[in-house]
């Protein structure tokens, strides 16, 4: 199962799984009946989550109903209880979106709720995130997971977002990262070939490898960097029971 999941998710971009393979993996979630693990997003239980990742997929990682992995997960939960997200309704920009978000994001924000993105058929705008096309001060939050490593410029990319949300408003701005973390982003646009650029990146589509120095770069936008270490406050067991990281930090940008 591990390896076969892994050939499919290395090879084809995860847009278009989300489109795809959702009553696949509800029939393959049927193998995994049971009530040790449950999605916050679907509320669907199982025992336990199946194994994702492109070269050695983690076990216990994604929910066959909703298709969230840990990191949806764990921002889902922090948005509930730590911030506004899901008590009044806000201008949300939600850029690269998730499947397992955007029909439950939509109801809660209604058309105040945008989904954009420069190639996923999921979203509703067509959009670069180094000219996003609104006006300064749109939006209450801005939701950009695990896109920065993607893109040519990201301290662009965060200005951008900087100049788009409202003051007082906050980004999500979560980012991949592999061990050992270096002390620094590492960036090296002379590596062209893809399995070169995997074994370096991560994956092939990644233009960078974030280091320690994130929050910093976070900062060079006009952002002020916020690093919640919100999952270890979490019991072991619901870490367990939700398919959480220990350790996985959320990484809040915050407009002045």
């Amino acid at each position: 199962m591990k390896r076969i999941i892994a050939l499919i998710i290395r090879f084809v971009p995860r847009k278009y799984l989300q489109r795809v393979s959702g009553l696949g993996l509800r029939i393959l979630g049927l193998l995994y009946s049971g009530t040790a693990v449950e999605c916050p997003i679907c509320e669907k239980q199982y025992r336990k989550f199946l194994p994702y990742g492109r070269i050695n997929p983690r076990p216990n990682a994604l929910c066959p109903n909703c298709l969230s992995l840990e990191r949806h997960r764990l921002v889902w939960l922090y948005l509930k209880e730590k911030t506004t997200f899901f008590d009044q309704q806000l201008h949300v920009l939600h850029i690269a979106p998730e499947a397992c978000f955007i029909n439950r994001f939509e109801k809660l924000h209604g058309e105040q709720y945008i989904t954009a993105d420069i190639e996923s058929p999921l979203a509703k705008v067509k959009m670069d995130v180094h000219h996003i096309p609104f006006q300064e001060n749109s939006f209450d939050v801005v939701l950009c997971n695990h896109v920065l490593e993607h893109v040519r410029d990201d301290i662009k990319s965060l200005s951008e977002i900087n100049r788009v949300l409202k003051s007082g408003g906050f980004a999500i701005l979560q980012v991949p990262f592999f061990n050992p973390v270096s002390e620094t982003t590492f960036e090296d646009n002379t590596i062209t070939h893809p399995r070169e650029r995997e074994k370096i990146f991560g994956q092939d589509d990644h233009v960078r490898k974030y280091g320690k120095d994130y929050p910093r770069r976070i900062e060079q936008s006009g952002l002020r960097a916020l690093e919640d270490e919100y999952v270890n406050t979490l019991t072991e067991q619901v870490r367990i029971k939700h398919g959480l990281v220990k350790g996985e930090i959320i990484f809040k940008g915050i407009k002045a």
